[in-house]
């Protein structure tokens, strides 16, 4: 797998660490088992509470907490690149144990990052043996195409209009970042940088659940198709569909409609051609 949660491998065991912090070692169990004395006071008058005072409270070290939603997120983050990338094939049926292995982790993140992908339409259980990659075919890719347009169009349009150009200028390096990403020719590098400048223009129109539907959508028109393979689409595909950003920006700075328009539609309609 290209890129993986191996950095968690590289660092040995990090919860003996943990466990090791929390409870202090050795010394630190002997520390908390003897009870603080304190001297008696001198010059104590008759009449006076001689006995030796209770020991102080001992205040136990804190534990750190343990955030094993991190670790998921990031397996599932590491899934969904190995998904577009074309590292996890569609029809294959894949093990949590045996991907845990890939990943230096358990099986429980990656299980449980898995059903995520079920969640998402990504993956289906399948029963005493893993989650298999759904297979999707170009009819698919179509219609979700078509979907983003009926949303995104729409949207583009109006902000276009209300919209100044300083805000544009504000997604500028966003756009050009897309373009570096796909000169990468790394198809789950650019599906992120991708993702994240269409996320960029919708969020100016102020509507989350908007902007959250359409990146469900954005990400399902990702995941490779039948038979794709990680080179379906090549360097040369990637670096034309990114150049697709900036005139974009240039359309909405300029308030061209026309344009606007035209370039939303080729984008989605050259996406789902290329697969």
């Amino acid at each position: 797998m290209r890129q993986g949660a191996q950095g968690s491998a590289d660092t040995g065991n990090p919860w003996a660490a943990v466990g090791a912090a929390g409870a202090g070692g050795p010394s630190g169990q002997a520390q908390a088992q003897a009870p603080a004395r304190v001297p008696q006071q001198a010059g104590a008058v008759r009449g006076e509470h001689t006995h030796s005072e209770p020991p102080l409270p001992v205040v136990p070290r804190a534990r750190p907490v343990i955030q094993r939603a991190s670790v998921r997120g990031q397996i599932l983050a590491a899934l969904r690149a190995a998904l577009v990338a074309g590292d996890l094939r569609p029809g294959e049926v894949y093990s949590a144990p045996v991907l845990g292995e890939r990943f230096g982790v358990s099986a429980t993140p990656v299980r449980e990052a898995m059903q995520q992908l079920a969640l998402e339409g990504a993956v289906e259980v399948v029963p005493n043996r893993g989650f298999r990659v759904v297979e999707r075919g170009v009819r698919e890719l179509a219609e979700l195409a078509e979907v983003r347009a009926l949303i995104e169009v729409p949207v583009m349009l109006r902000l276009a209009r209300t919209v100044p150009a300083e805000r544009w200028a504000e997604l500028r390096p966003l756009a050009e970042a897309t373009v570096r990403a796909a000169s990468s020719g790394c198809r789950a590098t650019y599906a992120d940088s991708d993702r994240g400048f269409h996320r960029a223009v919708l969020s100016l129109s102020g509507n989350e659940q908007l902007v959250q539907i359409a990146e469900d959508l954005h990400r399902r028109a990702q995941w490779p198709l039948v038979g794709g393979g990680p080179g379906t689409r090549g360097r040369a595909d990637l670096v034309a569909d990114a150049h697709e950003h900036t005139a974009l920006l240039d359309a909405l700075v300029a308030r061209d409609l026309d344009v606007v328009r035209a370039l939303v539609g080729e984008h989605f309609a050259g996406a789902a051609a290329a697969g």
